[in-house]
């Protein structure tokens, strides 16, 4: 029991500081893409995802496979040394500030790193979190996310409060408190009591086989959801500042409300989840989301573009870690493999929305709010199968 006061702390802060190096970029994009900054096109911007993405697809998926040959701990600690690597390359560009290729290419092998680290981290936190509380696992997952989210909150109010090159700092801090935390991890266990994970008979391609229709429409469903969120939270201050008009510190505080929804929200459901029945939360959350879509092309004030976007962030809250908790229960013994599979679906959604806007927007072919309003169809799409995925099995 006295190593899980250390071995608990470790695993959930691990979630905080993913949740911030996820976002720093993101956060930073006006300065990205400005002439005081980066310089930076929004084909460039958009590219910069591209190597995280195919590096966290590919974590996640490898992730439930790793777990078998490493183990959990091993997994987690190389996915929170490859943050460290991220954040720290993405302190040293702001030193190249001004020299196109350089900066760029340092942003690229900082986005491969944490591409990497997200998928083998988040793989590992999943199936650590609720194996830490059987009794209560999907609140125990919600409660991960949750401070995942916190991060995600925190990183644009320290980004857009930094200016030109003393923004540097900031993945600096995040760096160095990953560093402590794998260093503390390295002293600790890091296991779960469960049953081992095991491989149907004829191995890795033969699970393709093994995994029901249902499994693969719940990954689809994720997808889906990593298209929507990323819309938010890769878009915001780009649309809110170009399309808008609205100034950077406006913008800035539409997604960090957007993120801090994100993080209160799956607050309440971790809170509510133990009496209220999950599976009526997570058909709600869509249509919530199908209302943010609506929303945003409307929000030309500061206060509705930090209220369309709270919506958002509400409506995005727990949809993913719900999405982990049902499909694992279809899969108890494979549950690490499907945790990999589901973060790789999700890696898939962000890509998609990541890379492909940047250059609907920059040949003109598309206004942003024309992409939220049509991304309505995609929440529509997904109300109708978050119903029928948590509807109750027939014997």
């Amino acid at each position: 029991m006295v190593a899980r006061r250390v071995e608990i702390p470790v695993a959930y802060l691990a979630g905080l500081g993913q949740g911030f190096a996820l976002v720093v970029l993101p956060a930073a994009s006006d300065l990205l893409t400005s002439s005081r900054g980066y310089a930076f096109t929004g084909v460039e911007y958009g590219a910069l995802f591209v190597p995280m993405v195919a590096a966290a697809i590919a974590a996640s998926a490898a992730g439930g496979l790793l777990v078998l040959r490493w183990g959990l701990k091993r997994l987690l600690l190389a996915g929170v040394l490859l943050d460290v690597l991220a954040m720290g390359l993405t302190a040293l560009s702001a030193a190249f500030m001004g020299a196109h290729v350089p900066s760029y290419v340092i942003l690229l092998v900082a986005m491969l790193a944490l591409g990497g680290g997200f998928g083998s981290t988040l793989t590992a936190l999943n199936s650590l979190a609720p194996g830490f509380f059987p009794d209560h696992g999907e609140a125990a997952l919600t409660a991960l996310h949750t401070l995942l989210g916190a991060g995600t909150a925190l990183a644009p109010v320290f980004v857009t409060a930094a200016s030109g090159r003393t923004w540097w700092w900031i993945p600096a801090v995040v760096g160095a408190f990953l560093l402590l935390l794998a260093a503390a991890g390295a002293t600790q266990p890091l296991t779960i009591d469960a049953a081992a994970p095991s491989l149907p008979s004829g191995g890795p391609f033969a699970l393709l086989g093994a995994i029901s229709g249902r499994l693969w429409a719940f990954v689809g469903l994720v997808a889906l959801y990593g298209i929507s969120e990323t819309l938010f939270g890769n878009w915001a201050i780009l649309y809110l500042r170009g399309e808008q008009r609205l100034p950077a510190r406006e913008a800035g505080l539409a997604l960090t409300a957007f993120w801090a929804m994100v993080t209160l929200g799956r607050l309440a459901v971790a809170m509510t989840t133990v009496r209220f029945p999950p599976r009526l939360i997570y058909r709600a959350l869509p249509v919530l989301l199908l209302a943010a879509f609506l929303a945003v092309p409307h929000a030309a004030t500061p206060g509705s573009a930090i209220a369309a976007f709270g919506l958002a962030g509400l409506a995005c809250s727990a949809f993913l870690p719900l999405s982990v908790g049902f499909a694992e229960e279809q899969f108890p013994r494979l549950a690490e493999l499907m945790a990999g599979e589901l973060i790789a679906a999700y890696m898939f959604g962000y890509g998609i929305a990541s890379f492909a806007v940047g250059p609907l927007v920059d040949s003109g072919a598309m206004r942003l709010s024309a992409i939220y309003s049509w991304a309505s169809v995609v929440a529509a799409v997904m109300i109708v199968m978050a119903f029928l995925l948590t509807r109750p099995r027939r014997a």
